[in-house]
């Protein structure tokens, strides 16, 4: 598994994909690997989402969409994942630039920054195939890297200028 093969199998193939077509296409295209590939997936998979366990990013998704929980984190982090390496590396760097994201996946004409389950694919397959789990990689530490993003307006606007301009709260 190269990097390249890990970001084509992760990318969505046009920004309005919902969460189940791309949770739909990854079960669908990992399921034609073999079980050292499928390792290797989870393992990249593992390592980038742990690149994101990062209270910056988090502020951003609060900002998005309100997101307040570790498990809606998850998703948002494998919905960044979703945009492909170059969105995800920009981001990582700073999350503010989301704001210049033409176009969002919508629900009920709502932006929906989540892809879920997508963490979950691989090790699915290959304990169906093997009735083995596959290593546990957590996909952050206990708490996201940096200082802790201030829920108050006017900090926020300072953070994430660009973000609190498109997603007033």
């Amino acid at each position: 598994m190269t990097e390249t093969h890990f970001w084509t199998l992760v990318t969505r193939d046009k920004p309005e994909q919902s969460s189940a077509e791309l949770e739909l296409r990854l079960r669908e295209t990992l399921q034609t690997l073999d079980d050292e590939a499928l390792k290797a997936f989870d393992k990249m998979l593992g390592q980038q989402l742990r690149r994101s366990y990062l209270w910056s990013i988090w502020g951003a998704a609060y900002i998005v969409t309100g997101c307040d929980s570790d498990y809606g984190f998850a998703e948002f982090r494998c919905f960044l994942l979703s945009l492909g390496q170059q969105w995800y590396d920009k981001i990582i760097a700073n999350p503010d630039c989301l704001a210049e994201l033409e176009q969002w996946p919508l629900v009920d004409d709502y932006a929906y920054p989540f892809v879920e389950d997508y963490d979950l694919i691989a090790g699915k397959i290959y304990e169906d195939r093997t009735g083995h789990e596959l290593p546990f990689v957590p996909s952050g530490l206990n708490s996201p890297v940096g200082k802790k993003f201030s829920t108050k307006p006017k900090v926020m606007r300072q953070t994430y200028p660009l973000l609190s301009a498109r997603f007033p709260f």
